[in-house]
């Protein structure tokens, strides 16, 4: 690799480009883990819980351009995911499906 200076290039454009994705599900992931521990969860909690707040927040930090939101709000929507956890979005998630069901 050292011998291909434009796999360097390559993944500094990528990084460049995805970088505020993945600021926001690292934030995310690391409110999470901080959150666990303060409320006294497990470890398991911990080690399941915090890298799925991190992926989920990386898909949400995708979302604000869909919704007429500036694309800077993808990571405090992140960081809301990170601080409300994965059964809170999920609930949210499908209160907000079901009404759409209801609407068909």
């Amino acid at each position: 690799m050292p011998d291909r200076p434009e796999t360097y290039a390559f993944l500094a454009t990528w990084l460049e480009h995805n970088f505020p994705a993945l600021y926001a599900g690292a934030l995310a992931m690391l409110i999470a883990a901080w959150r666990i521990i303060y409320s006294g969860g497990r470890v398991r909690q911990l080690a399941l819980e915090a890298p799925l707040c991190g992926l989920l927040g990386v898909g949400v930090s995708y979302g604000p351009s869909l919704i007429g939101a500036p694309q800077e709000a993808g990571v405090f929507l992140a960081c809301m995911v990170g601080l409300f956890g994965v059964e809170v979005s999920r609930e949210a998630a499908r209160r907000v499906l079901k009404k759409k069901a209801e609407e068909l």
